[in-house]
């Protein structure tokens, strides 16, 4: 499990709080997310792809469905939760991939006639339990959505029987937790990081591999991504000497940290926290002259913000970062999925950039809505959950590598390395294997991580999802 997209020092920090203060009395932020106003975009836009999302065809279309056939489901609507901790980050993507999906769907006639709604449920970090609660009154389905504390809910989800088509899961317990689909490549048994490590101190950089270094800021959560790497490291034959923990909202002088790298000879090093943590840390190692072969910046820092703020740090530090099989957002002119994406952005939420985690919520709103049409009128949680593991090959239309979601334990095949450069990403050269991928990584077994919690922690079994 990496913590991908979002602040890994704002989640430390709300874990923290979570740890140590009552949630008595406080409550989630729920609103919908109207899509009228976005219909009427150029029909020639519509048109252009009638529904049809890539490689998939007939995502969303018109129809004469009819009837009350579950909660959150009318004659004319469908209402899905979608749970985002934007009172906390201020980030609105998930708010923003929520909007831009339901309008190009609803334009084209939503699923079976019934337009999509989405109830957006604010967990400003601390609230996830309640803004669960919220979404098990009154949702369908959840769908496009992720909470840095989602492993606090679960067991909230699983007593009303509430599917999650999730964007991104955080914590072990949601990772692989009942009725879930994720439509990524993932495990909760495996590390998908095998392939990235493996390319990094077995190939590109092997003089790295008895000298990597890991700089976190401290968390229940950030001990557990940590664990995972080093678990990593060592199966590919490779040895973590160092393990730099800083407070989660980060420090004023990174030079103790620079020198320590300095004087236990680290060679590479992952780092976990906020963007401007990680480039105020590569300015103290360019100060002491000290360059490392590699910097594992991970997906936190996958956007235009690190590559603005690194500025020369880029020409002296090698920075990477392994996107979890997903086609790279700045590649989209390649892929008719990607571009596609692109341009619903460009037509539903003008000036709104495209995101990794947008492209990971996209493909959990599609394969609801494929799900979802099979069922037909009598749209049921039972149908589209089963309807959904019946895909052993997505790929969200194209923006992912393949991934079972009828059995999301198995081995991570496919992953993708990007570089960061003074003038963006770019794709890393770790030899591509297949399209925009390398599959066939190295099974590497994660131990000691929190099991993901099932139905039957709650007394409940499949039999009782209706």
């Amino acid at each position: 499990m990496r913590v991908s997209i979002r602040a890994v020092a704002a989640i430390a920090a709300a874990a923290l709080i979570a740890a140590g203060c009552s949630r008595a009395g406080s409550s989630s932020t729920s609103t919908s997310v109207s899509a009228s106003a976005s219909a009427s975009s150029s029909s020639s836009a519509v048109a252009a792809d009638a529904g049809n999302f890539g490689s998939v065809q007939g995502v969303c279309h018109g129809g004469s469905a009819t009837g009350n056939t579950d909660q959150g489901v009318t004659a004319s609507q469908i209402k899905l939760g979608v749970l985002t901790d934007v009172g906390f980050t201020k980030d609105p993507e998930l708010e923003t991939t929520a909007k831009v999906f339901t309008s190009w769907c609803n334009a084209v006639g939503g699923v079976d006639g019934r337009k999509l709604v989405a109830d957006i449920h604010d967990t400003e970090a601390l609230n996830v339990v309640q803004a669960m609660s919220a979404a098990c009154g009154s949702d369908f389905v959840l769908a496009g959505g992720s909470a840095a504390l989602d492993g606090l809910a679960v067991t909230t989800r699983l007593k009303c029987l509430l599917p999650d088509f999730d964007a991104q899961v955080v914590m072990p317990q949601n990772n692989g937790s009942g009725i879930q689909i994720y439509p990524i490549p993932w495990s909760h048994t495996y590390s998908v990081y095998s392939g990235y490590y493996s390319w990094l101190i077995k190939r590109e950089y092997p003089d790295s591999a008895n000298a990597v270094g890991i700089v976190s800021g401290a968390s229940v959560i950030t001990q557990l991504v940590d664990a995972i790497a080093s678990q990593t490291v060592k199966a590919l034959g490779g040895k973590v000497i160092y393990n730099g923990s800083f407070p989660p909202t980060g420090v004023t002088d990174w030079t103790p940290y620079a020198e320590a790298i300095k004087n236990k000879g680290v060679k590479g090093i992952t780092f976990y926290g906020e963007v401007t943590q990680l480039v105020a840390l590569e300015a103290a190692l360019d100060n002491i002259g000290y360059k490392l072969d590699w910097i594992d910046a991970n997906t936190n820092a996958y956007g235009t913000d690190f590559i603005q703020a690194a500025g020369k740090a880029l020409s002296e530090q090698h920075n990477y970062a392994d996107l979890p099989g997903v086609y790279p957002v700045e590649k989209a002119a390649d892929n008719p999925a990607t571009e596609q994406v692109v341009k619903l952005f460009a037509q539903y939420a003008p000036g709104q950039p495209v995101t990794l985690q947008d492209l990971q919520a996209w493909s959990a709103w599609t394969i609801f809505a494929v799900s979802a049409e099979t069922c037909g009128a009598n749209l049921t949680r039972k149908c589209v959950y089963e309807a959904a593991l019946k895909q052993t090959d997505w790929t969200g239309g194209g923006l992912t590598a393949p991934v079972n979601l009828a059995n999301q334990n198995a081995v991570p095949s496919c992953f993708n390395i990007e570089q960061a450069t003074s003038t963006g990403w770019v794709p890393a050269p770790f030899d591509p294997n297949n399209g925009a991928y390398r599959c066939g990584q190295q099974a590497v077994k994660v131990q000691g991580m929190p099991a993901p919690i099932q139905l039957s922690a709650v007394g409940l079994s499949l039999s009782d999802l209706k």
